[in-house]
């Protein structure tokens, strides 16, 4: 008996041995490739840090094909895009999976459909955000990240409802950044050139008065030190792995 105690101690991956359950989540990945492998990284490093050296995610990812995804123009084209993630969404869930992430900022555009469309919940990046940033009390930043995103409701809203105040988007800046997505970080370039103008347009923002400023495209922490910055950096793609770690250990939403 004391003999099968120690052994037991000494490998406590035994068949048998009570572990804690982890849930299973999905991720829709492929917009880009680019931050689908950093959300994979970052969420299996954080369960590594808070459950055990050894543990990993219980994931399933189906990566997408971007060339169906990019270029979105007119509503004919995002009810296209609708579809491919309903789809996808669907064949997670039938997979086994309890809850899904969409890895990109821009596709959330198309959220409630695709959230209407199945029986899961996905957890909206945006709103992981919000809440962090209310819980720190933030009420002023910038929004920086693809044009749809820096432009449209559908992202800025979720922000304000937890009381950010958001600067206006500047039209010139709102080019240079979704070309800098676009054609260099989702293809897996990194420039200085990026980097400065990220730089400059950050210090611009402090200028203007933002308090803060949200990394609302889940591939720019390659071109923007998180946390060697003028203002606080709310990481959107690290932010929400956090909030799929604590859906898989169940700790929240």
């Amino acid at each position: 008996w004391r003999r099968g105690r120690l052994w037991a101690r000494r490998c406590p991956n035994l068949p048998g041995r009570r572990e804690q359950a982890l849930r299973k989540l999905g991720l829709i990945g492929g917009m880009s490739w680019v931050s689908t492998a950093d959300y994979y990284e970052t969420i299996n490093r954080l369960i590594q840090k808070r459950v055990s050296p050894r543990a990993s995610a219980p994931l399933l990812i189906e990566s997408l094909d971007f060339r169906e995804l990019s270029g979105l123009q007119s509503e004919q084209d995002w009810d296209r895009a609708a579809q491919v993630l309903i789809e996808s969404a669907r064949r997670l869930e039938s997979a086994g999976a309890g809850a899904l992430l969409i890895c990109a900022n821009s596709m959330h555009r198309v959220y409630d459909r695709v959230q209407a469309a199945i029986g899961i919940d996905i957890i909206h990046i945006a709103e992981c955000v919000g809440r962090r940033m209310e819980a720190q009390g933030v009420t002023s930043a910038a929004l920086i990240g693809t044009r749809n995103v820096m432009t449209e409701s559908f992202y800025r809203q979720r922000l304000i409802a937890h009381g950010v105040d958001l600067l206006p988007p500047d039209m010139d800046y709102v080019e240079q950044v979704d070309a800098i997505i676009y054609d260099e970080l989702m293809l897996g370039r990194r420039t200085r050139d990026s980097e400065r103008a990220l730089k400059t347009i950050i210090t611009r923002k402090e200028q203007d008065g933002a308090k803060a400023i949200v990394l609302a495209c889940t591939e720019l922490d390659m071109i923007v030190d998180v946390d060697a910055n003028v203002l606080p950096i709310f990481d959107s793609a690290h932010i929400h792995c956090e909030a799929a770690v604590d859906w898989i250990l169940a700790e929240g939403t």
